[in-house]
């Protein structure tokens, strides 16, 4: 007893002592701050959190972004046991006791283990693949974290196994949110002092700790821990304070890892797209971190020869003979020599603008976002996972060598640190870089919308495909014509949320379903009779892979979960039934400047009676009730004007569609069954024409009845059209033409 008491007692001082960062450390999804592009409500994370079916995880990313914060945070939503270990304390001895507590659990009681390993890249490779039997046979779910690339440093069969997700550094917002939550909370922060903080000292802690919530948590626990209170017992922290407790920001970078191959990939790549800022950006990123000067220098030299060539011989011996400086001089004079031999291949000589170098060294020391371009990125080792690499455009392929992209971070594009001379080869080169510097920034913003940077990635999914698959085989071939009609040309991305209207079938959501595994799906459904039959189709779905059901309305979304396209097939009854004005207002509400639009609706021009008489049917009863139908058909309101009113941009497409429907009594209880959509439109018939119009379909036989139907294909997005989508959609009409 005494020793649990001794224990209880080190834990309250241990807790008592702990640094800031740690006490502040998120406890739920809701304390959680930044990576809404896994986390939003409505992404699969998030889902697979709340379902308390995560699976195999690795969380990938720098310090202080939350990765271990989220594997508690997950830990306190399962109801899984939650055992930790620190890959550079642990070894096998400790995963096997770990491992044979994990089975013992689940044989004896059924309680399933979540095994969180931190820094698992440190452990070696016997150590990985004496973890490996566990998760495969499923004794132990992993959760790993690792600062470094998983797929270089991680087992590979691990990360097959695994789904990963990549966390970037937080936002200047999400870290403003940090600071004043640890100024307020007054049971884990300093909600209990008296500490003013002007604003010049909380923007300049955000932006030095360039991401990373630790770093500012640290600075701020020293700033106030370091500061006497003034004569009325208040901290103030002013701009002074916070430089001392926080004084340059930390360069990512490791010598053997991504930011390795990525910064010189995005270097090399700069030198042969004839971008002289961008050279000097990542050669000042290179040397700020301790690159090795020799290796830039073996690699431009690869870069004359591979990239210049003949077109000017005299590269590699400029190249060359700056190595040969270098080495003579050292650093950090060496530097000159290093920026000189960049310059040159990117389309300079030595001149005076080799100052531009140190102009790019100090925006290193000073730009918070200096992340790698996704395009840029080294597409060698994972490229197809995270998207690494894709959209980049080879300068080759293009005339005169070069097209207009960019190779600066996205928010330095626009930045010049060399300016060429007027005298001189750089003199006769002036004028075509200022053009091609202008074509560039008329370039970036396409370049933003069009490669978004990819988080996560994992195994595929077997199961739903075969499910997909079993749907698709259901449903006729007049169906999927329509599905895929409605769904072509979507640049669809993985993390893209779908909210689908006017839902009776998931014929209309398989494609969505199949396209954005890490998004979700959204399906409003009428009743709750469409409900149920929507549910029975997807039983065979994990509960994580299946799309979100709503009946009626979307008030049960969180008001902060927006879609990134909206969607559906739209039948008569639907057109008659729904208040759009009403939902139109709830969309608005969960729609960004960027949602897509893509309704297919689908009406007859005919009712029964006037299909009967189109045929050549001589029964005069019918006159009244066509008058009726055509009523009814005009009512049926089009969804597209609304839609225009509200600020979406539109384009339509119509079509018409000849059906032949066969006749008998299945063909005359869809239209005249009591509750039907047509009979509460009709009202009161009378039993002469009830009775008529019932028999004459019958009597259709298998020469059945001709039914005009037409379609209408709304697409658009909420604001102004991409060029993407506006060039995709001019080649859909010229195809057809």
């Amino acid at each position: 007893m005494a020793q649990d008491l001794f224990a209880f007692h080190g834990e309250q001082q241990r807790r008592r002592l702990a640094p800031l960062a740690d006490r502040m450390r998120p406890r739920t999804l809701e304390e959680f701050e930044g990576q809404s592009g896994i986390l939003a409500d409505g992404r699969l994370l998030r889902r697979a959190i709340k379902a308390d079916r995560v699976g195999n995880l690795i969380l990938h990313g720098p310090p202080g972004v939350g990765k271990t914060t989220l594997a508690r945070i997950i830990a306190n939503h399962t109801r899984a046991h939650f055992s930790s270990l620190n890959a550079v304390l642990a070894g096998v001895k400790d995963l096997r006791i770990e491992v044979d507590a994990a089975r013992q659990r689940l044989e004896r009681h059924g309680l399933r283990t979540i095994l969180f390993i931190d820094e698992v890249h440190r452990f070696n490779s016997a150590q990985q693949d004496a973890l490996l039997p566990w998760v495969e046979n499923g004794t132990v779910t992993l959760i790993g974290a690792t600062t470094e690339n998983p797929y270089f440093e991680v087992n590979k069969a691990l990360v097959s196994r695994s789904r990963l997700f990549r966390l970037l550094p937080l936002e200047p917002d999400d870290l403003q949110r940090l600071l004043q939550r640890a100024l307020a909370d007054a049971e884990r922060g300093y909600g209990d002092h008296a500490i003013v903080i002007n604003s010049d000292a909380a923007k300049h802690l955000v932006d030095v700790a360039g991401g990373d919530a630790r770093s500012l948590l640290n600075a701020l626990e020293l700033a106030v821990e370091s500061s006497e209170p003034d004569g009325d017992g208040v901290i103030q922290i002013n701009l002074a304070i916070a430089e001392e407790s926080i004084q340059q920001r930390a360069v990512l970078y490791d010598k053997h890892g991504d930011a390795h191959y990525d910064t010189i990939s995005a270097f090399i790549k700069s030198l042969r797209g004839s971008d002289a800022d961008a050279a000097l950006f990542w050669l000042a990123r290179m040397v700020e971190a301790g690159e090795n000067p020799r290796f830039i220098f073996r690699r431009m030299l690869i870069a004359a020869g591979e990239d210049i060539g003949l077109a000017d011989p005299q590269a590699i011996v400029v190249v060359e003979a700056c190595a040969a400086a270098f080495e003579r001089v050292g650093l950090p004079e060496g530097l000159y020599p290093l920026a000189q031999a960049a310059l040159y291949l990117a389309g300079t000589e030595k001149s005076n603008s080799l100052l531009g170098f140190f102009d790019a060294l100090k925006t290193v020391r000073d730009a918070q976002k200096q992340d790698v371009p996704g395009h840029l990125r080294d597409a060698n080792r994972d490229g197809a996972a995270f998207g690494d690499g894709v959209g980049y455009r080879y300068p080759h392929a293009y005339a005169e060598h070069w097209v207009e992209q960019q190779y600066l971070p996205i928010p330095l594009q626009g930045e010049v640190f060399w300016q060429p001379g007027q005298l001189g080869w750089e003199g006769e080169r002036r004028e075509r870089m200022a053009e091609r510097r202008a074509a560039q920034l008329a370039a970036a913003a396409e370049l933003a919308a069009d490669q978004p940077l990819l988080l996560s990635s994992g195994p595929q999914r077997p199961g739903v495909e075969r499910w997909v698959q079993r749907q698709l085989g259901q449903e006729g071939e007049r169906l999927q014509r329509l599905r895929e009609r409605l769904w072509r040309e979507i640049p669809w991305t993985r993390r893209d949320r779908v909210l689908l209207l006017g839902m009776r079938s998931l014929i209309w959501a398989l494609d969505p379903l199949r396209a954005t595994p890490e998004g979700g799906v959204t399906v409003l459904c009428e009743n709750e009779a469409d409900r149920s039959r929507l549910e029975a189709q997807m039983d065979l779905l994990e509960p994580e892979h299946r799309p979100e059901l709503l009946t009626g309305n979307l008030d049960a979304l969180p008001e902060s979960q927006a879609f990134d396209w909206i969607g559906g097939r739209l039948a008569a009854a639907d057109l008659q039934r729904q208040n759009w004005t009403e939902l139109l207002e709830t969309i608005n509400q969960h729609a960004e400047p960027t949602t897509g639009l893509r309704l297919l609706i689908s009406r007859a021009e005919l009712g029964p009676a006037g299909a009967l008489l189109q045929d050549g049917d001589p029964t005069e009863l019918f006159s009244d009730l066509v008058a009726q139908e055509q009523q009814w058909l005009e009512r049926q309101q089009r969804p597209d004007e609304l839609f225009t009113n509200a600020g979406w941009q539109l384009r339509c497409e119509e079509w018409l569609e000849n059906l032949t429907l066969p006749g008998g009594n299945e063909l005359a209880e869809r239209w005249l069954a009591e509750g039907s959509p047509y009979r509460q439109a009709m009202g009161e018939i009378s039993k002469e024409v009830m009775t008529q119009l019932r028999q004459s379909l019958n009597d259709l036989g298998e020469v059945g009845l001709r039914l005009p139907m037409r379609h209408l294909l709304i697409q658009g997005e909420r604001g102004t059209p991409s060029k993407k989508t506006a060039e995709a959609w001019a080649e859909t009409k010229r195809s057809e033409l």
